[in-house]
């Protein structure tokens, strides 16, 4: 952003001022510096429909359906996600409906939480959340590298649960000698 700078040149001609203004501008010789330092505010009346994508922190009173990817995310009470979340750190007191990777987690009281919740640190849950879905601790802080080792995990599972019902109904045969 420029300053605008304004400067004015008066004179007399035939017994009346003239004044003519003439504007310029005070252009930065260099760019300025991004800052991601602050949080920015998805507010209760802004509704976004893609992917929001920020190396900063994002507060969530809105709604949002896509996939977030970010370093820090709030979900306020008013807050609402509908899609895949891949963050460092993640607070969630508001709705949240998808897949959440993150390596810290923490879900309020108010919190309604439907998808699978992978994390790699920490995950702290508050009395009153209400959670639908797989949680597990994972290696992985990437969403794809989380949903492999997760697809993975419950393939394992499933066959575990096959073999054991099949043991469980395999009984042993009855042999009669006359």
């Amino acid at each position: 952003m420029g300053c605008l700078s304004l400067f004015y040149s008066c004179k007399y001609m035939n017994n009346l001022l003239l004044c003519t203004a003439m504007f310029g501008t005070n252009k930065p010789k260099e760019p300025r510096p991004l800052n991601d330092n602050g949080r920015s505010l998805i507010s209760e009346t802004f509704s976004l429909e893609g992917t929001l994508r920020t190396s900063g922190a994002i507060d969530v009173a809105g709604l949002i359906k896509g996939g977030v990817y970010t370093n820090d995310l709030v979900i306020k009470e008013t807050g609402s996600i509908i899609g895949p979340i891949e963050t460092d750190k993640i607070e969630i007191y508001g709705h949240l409906e998808g897949k959440v990777v993150a390596k810290t987690i923490i879900i309020g009281n108010t919190a309604v939480v439907k998808g699978d919740i992978l994390f790699s640190e920490t995950l702290k849950t508050e009395a009153g959340a209400d959670i639908t879905g797989y949680i597990k601790k994972t290696e992985s802080t990437s969403l794809e590298a989380a949903q492999d080792e997760f697809r993975l995990d419950s393939i394992e599972t499933d066959s575990n649960k096959e073999q054991s019902k099949n043991k469980k109904s395999s009984r042993p045969k009855i042999v009669a000698s006359n």
